[in-house]
């Protein structure tokens, strides 16, 4: 874990934890099961079922949930703030496009 507590490095993390959860899923859930379905196959499969991309984003968002937690456990409170207010855009996105679609 990262030791500076700003801002910056919070919204950062609060940004790419999400995108390092979504290859995570792809790599343990659906490689492991289809093990012939390569990465472009399953964006296109998540871009044809748009009813699978908010779940699927409110299920890389817990990955968030962990860093926040971690990094209000070490009382990097600004770090964690940026944290907060990526997930909570996430939160907006994922709600618009459940009102889009």
């Amino acid at each position: 874990m990262l030791k500076k507590d700003n801002l910056s490095l919070g919204i950062l993390l609060g940004l790419l934890t999400p995108v390092a959860a979504f290859f995570l899923y792809y790599i343990f859930v659906i490689r492991l099961k289809h093990t012939d379905v390569g990465f472009g196959q399953f964006l296109g499969i998540i871009k044809d079922n748009r009813q699978m991309l908010p779940k699927l984003t409110s299920i890389c968002l817990l990955l968030n949930g962990l860093v926040f937690f971690l990094y209000t456990r070490k009382r990097l409170d600004i770090t964690a703030k940026g944290i907060f207010l990526m997930t909570m855009l996430y939160a907006i996105v994922i709600l618009l496009l459940k009102l889009i679609r």
